[in-house]
């Protein structure tokens, strides 16, 4: 069978509560009043694929006039459309909903209710593991390469400057660097300003192509430079926003990227209040998720794979099973403490060092991955299992909640030694490679 599920906004809100109890598809969606904002939505829902959360695609890069915090609120009642009580999920058919002024229309095909270990992408479908993860999580693209985006299909994607720099190597990707040097000549005389300017136009000029493709947002990084300065964090986050502006693209379409050190967590708090959605990188520990969440953060990016090289050469161990990989249980962990405490922060798992971390990992919010996994993903057919649900944190040991300060927090990282390593490290790797990009760029200048 086939409902209509139906969200509301603005002055149609009001009218639909008065019919909300008449509607039987409604009452098996279980809404709530959470999903009424009091302003317009200017645009449709995308869904990526059967299984697929309705959720979070409101801040998955369409945009939107209402408020950060409507959406955060519409965001987590969809979660509810994939639990184990939902008997309806969005039909694979329909990527984007009817949009009808403030009446968006998802069509939702109904299934028996299923048990969590059931739970597998595979089945009649005979889905490859790509599209059974789809199912379970929203799948982002970790790369430059726009083809690489149009094969895989990802909701967003996610930049930083090693991509960009192994990009802008490419020669048709050459007219995106002759216009931002075009851009900074003309728009700033003193050679230092202007090799900045040049930096984030480039960015922007990526960001740009990439959000051709993808439906959704697309992730620009800050200067890794800048990772203990607020102040000027602050400064070229609000530079990117307006160099998107002048292309016409919104700021709902775009994450500021910047790494999770105390300044940089201080200044997304600062960000998300003058509603520029920011996505925290180069998160290793639980100290910086903590903060992150405290701070209405909308997008944390804990790195898998890094957590696990520091574990395997620490430890000189050579592997671990799946579900014993550190940066598979650190990624876990943070998702049940959110889940818990009912934080709105978007997790999305990344730096993979194998399939077997993402498989691991499927019914994590967000996962972005590179373009080999996506390869090896989409040609593999073995069943996917759905590892990570909203509930589950009712099972899972050691989640009271912490509150953390400034000093509260430097001591947790101080205390959590591969943490320190690795994000000082990810800066200095991030900070290098805008280096070889600046010297690129200053020989084409």
């Amino acid at each position: 069978s086939v409902c209509i599920f139906r969200i509301y906004a603005g002055s149609e809100a009001h009218a639909f509560q008065k019919r909300l109890n008449q509607d039987p598809a409604v009452e098996e969606l279980e809404m709530s009043s959470a999903l009424f904002v009091n302003a317009p939505l200017s645009v449709g829902i995308n869904v990526s694929s059967v299984g697929t959360w309705i959720s979070k695609s409101c801040d998955s890069g369409l945009p939107l006039s209402c408020s950060p915090q409507s959406r955060r609120d519409i965001q987590k009642q969809f979660l509810g459309l994939r639990s184990s009580n939902s008997r309806y999920i969005p039909q694979q058919a329909r990527k984007f909903v009817i949009r009808d002024d403030n009446v968006f229309t998802v069509k939702c095909v109904a299934q028996p209710p299923i048990k969590k270990e059931e739970k597998s992408g595979a089945g009649a479908a005979g889905l490859n593991q790509l599209d059974q993860l789809k199912q379970f999580t929203v799948v982002v693209a970790d790369t430059g390469d726009f083809e690489s985006m149009k094969k895989y299909k990802p909701i967003d994607a996610t930049t930083n400057p090693s991509l960009i720099l192994q990009a802008s190597a490419k020669p048709e990707y050459a007219q995106l660097m002759e216009d931002a040097i075009a851009y900074g000549k003309s728009h700033e005389s003193d050679p230092d300003k202007r090799l900045s300017l040049i930096l984030d136009k480039l960015a922007v000029n990526f960001g740009e192509e990439i959000l051709k493709i993808v439906p959704g947002r697309v992730s620009t990084e800050v200067d890794a430079r800048l990772s203990f300065d607020m102040e000027a964090t602050l400064t070229r986050a609000r530079r990117i926003i307006a160099l998107y502006a002048e292309h016409g693209i919104p700021k709902e379409r775009i994450y500021i990227k910047i790494a999770s050190t105390w300044e940089g967590i201080k200044a997304a708090h600062i960000l998300e209040e003058e509603g520029i959605n920011c996505n925290l990188t180069l998160l290793f520990s639980f100290a910086q998720a903590i903060a992150c969440a405290e701070a209405s953060v909308t997008l944390i990016s804990p790195f898998v794979g890094r957590i696990l090289d520091w574990y395997k050469k620490s430890t000189g161990k050579d592997s671990y099973p799946g579900s014993e990989d550190p940066g598979v249980q650190s990624v876990t962990k943070i998702y049940h403490y959110y889940k818990k405490h009912g934080y709105k922060t978007i997790v999305m798992g990344a730096s993979f060092r194998s399939t077997d971390e993402i498989v691991e990992l499927a019914g994590c919010d967000y996962l972005t991955i590179g373009p080999k996994f996506l390869e090896d993903l989409q040609n593999s057919s073995e069943p996917l299992v759905q590892k990570l649900t909203p509930t589950d944190h009712v099972s899972f040991p050691g989640l009271d909640k912490i509150s953390l300060d400034e000093k509260a927090f430097r001591w947790m990282m101080n205390e959590d030694a591969m943490a320190t390593e690795k994000l000082a490290e990810g800066i200095r790797s991030f900070a290098a490679d805008t280096v070889k990009l600046e010297a690129v760029i200053k020989q084409k200048l």
